[in-house]
């Protein structure tokens, strides 16, 4: 992620471009917009000064189904930033058996690491392509020394183009065979350019290396054990070659990977990946209500929470993480803590963990409003996506207004009867109201379908009707 990206969005423009896909939340998104731009304005500064502005964490508090984790993952790729999610109730404190809290900076890592070799792999994929296109003429036309002419022949045995026919050089005319080649070779290429040779087959050789399954087990992570043994064993496993027979446009594709992976500097990618991770990384620890409580209120498979809060507290605060790629200092990643916090609250954490959490967001419960909103405004909209699937099968799906308005309305009742998930109970609903519908699309004769209110009200009383009957809608 560049000084650019940041530079290009104000906070105005970040919650313009989360509004197309979240409906209302008004507050945690623009608390996620100022704390993305503060980072901008952090690598602005020089001095010591910029080592001491240090990011003013998040944490979003509501019921599930509101939008928490939608925001966060949806700014993160707004920004091109290295973006974890996480459960915070994965992690066990130290001495119990589960994962330790540094596994997530590791796991950031690595993510880190393949955006950046992707986007070096794109920088080097024009000059990559130029060498592939000589080495597949290479492979259509070989040299042979020493043989008069060659003719290129189709896989009958037949010649492909007469014209083609040439004296190679190494044959009795020297000056003629090296003009022909060369004409062969031109005209060969505008073929392959212009995609004429994309389904020839060629025989290509096709590198990999056998990699042995190997298990090691370490309460403290295998990369504090000083080791890097997936690299060792890179290493000390020898390449192996086999002969794979597949048509041009495959061939082109393997050797556009191969010649790329020659091209991009290993040591430089992860020197960057660290530094991307250290500078603008994200973690959402989601479920963080789930560890909050006291030791001594709880005992039993509870013993640990508070342990994993003290655990999590360094890794916040800032300290340095050891992985496959260097050692990431965590000071300056963005933490987003999120949970529902209905049977806990947050004055239940540490007070030490409170404080690396400055800004607090409530995220509001959604309603039948909200719901209508949400089935219309977004661009991957609900109501989009099951009318873009039902064309597959050549079936036009047309919402009415007060289709969705009473879709919405059976929504929000469901979710005050049973279990509130929030948006999440649309997605179970609409796949209950359309289930007749997908089953028949691929066999019925009508071909346009009329949602409005008179069909979902047929099509789900039975769940309004029976409270029982509802619960089994998850």
């Amino acid at each position: 992620m560049s000084d650019n990206t940041h530079g290009e969005l104000t906070p105005r423009q970040i919650v313009a471009e989360l509004d197309r896909y979240i409906v209302g939340q008004d507050g945690a998104k623009r608390a996620v917009a100022i704390a993305i731009r503060n980072r901008w304005r952090r690598r602005q500064l020089t001095g010591d000064l910029k080592d001491e502005v240090l990011p003013k964490n998040i944490i979003m508090i509501g019921p599930t189904g509101v939008g928490k984790t939608e925001i966060a993952r949806r700014m993160a790729g707004l920004v091109r930033a290295p973006f974890l999610k996480i459960e915070a109730s994965k992690f066990t404190e130290v001495g119990y058996v589960g994962r330790d809290v540094e596994s997530m900076i590791r796991d950031l890592t690595e993510i880190g690491l393949n955006m950046v070799r992707s986007e070096h792999l794109e920088k080097v994929r024009k000059k990559a392509e130029e060498t592939v296109e000589d080495k597949l003429l290479d492979i259509l036309l070989p040299a042979a020394s020493g043989v008069v002419e060659y003719k290129p022949a189709a896989e009958d045995g037949n010649v492909v183009d007469e014209e083609y026919s040439t004296q190679l050089i190494g044959g009795p005319t020297g000056f003629d065979a090296a003009e022909r080649a060369a004409r062969t070779q031109e005209k060969m290429r505008d073929k392959l350019r212009a995609g004429e040779l994309e389904d020839r087959q060629i025989e290509l050789n096709v590198e990999s290396k056998a990699m042995p399954m190997v298990e090691i087990i370490s309460s403290s992570g295998i990369e504090q054990m000083g080791v890097d043994f997936q690299n060792m064993f890179e290493k000390m496993m020898p390449s192996q070659t086999r002969k794979s027979k597949m048509n041009v446009a495959e061939a082109r594709q393997v050797l556009i990977q191969q010649e790329s992976e020659t091209l991009i500097d290993k040591d430089k990618i992860s020197a960057e990946a660290v530094r991307r991770v250290e500078d603008s990384g994200i973690i959402f620890i989601d479920e963080l209500d789930k560890v909050a409580g006291r030791q001594s209120e709880r005992t039993g498979p509870d013993v640990s929470r508070e342990g994993v809060q003290r655990d999590l507290l360094p890794i916040i605060e800032g300290s340095n993480v050891v992985t496959r790629y260097g050692v990431v200092r965590t000071e300056h990643i963005l933490f987003i803590a999120a949970g529902a916090f209905n049977v806990s609250k947050p004055s239940d954490l540490i007070p030490e963990l409170q404080g690396r959490f400055p800004i607090r967001v409530e995220l509001d419960s959604l309603n039948k409003d909200e719901f209508v909103r949400i089935l219309t405004e977004p661009k991957n909209a609900l109501t989009r996506q099951y009318r873009a699937l039902m064309e597959t099968e050549g079936v036009k799906l047309s919402f009415t207004g007060d289709g969705i308005t009473k879709l919405a309305a059976i929504a929000e009742e469901v979710n005050q009867k049973s279990l509130n998930i929030g948006a999440r109970r649309l997605h179970t609903v609409l796949e209950s109201l359309l289930e007749e519908i997908s089953f028949d699309a691929p066999d019925t004769s009508r071909k346009t379908l009329r949602i409005d209110a008179k069909y979902v009200t047929r099509k789900l009383s039975s769940i309004l009707e029976s409270e029982d009957l509802s619960k089994y809608i998850l």
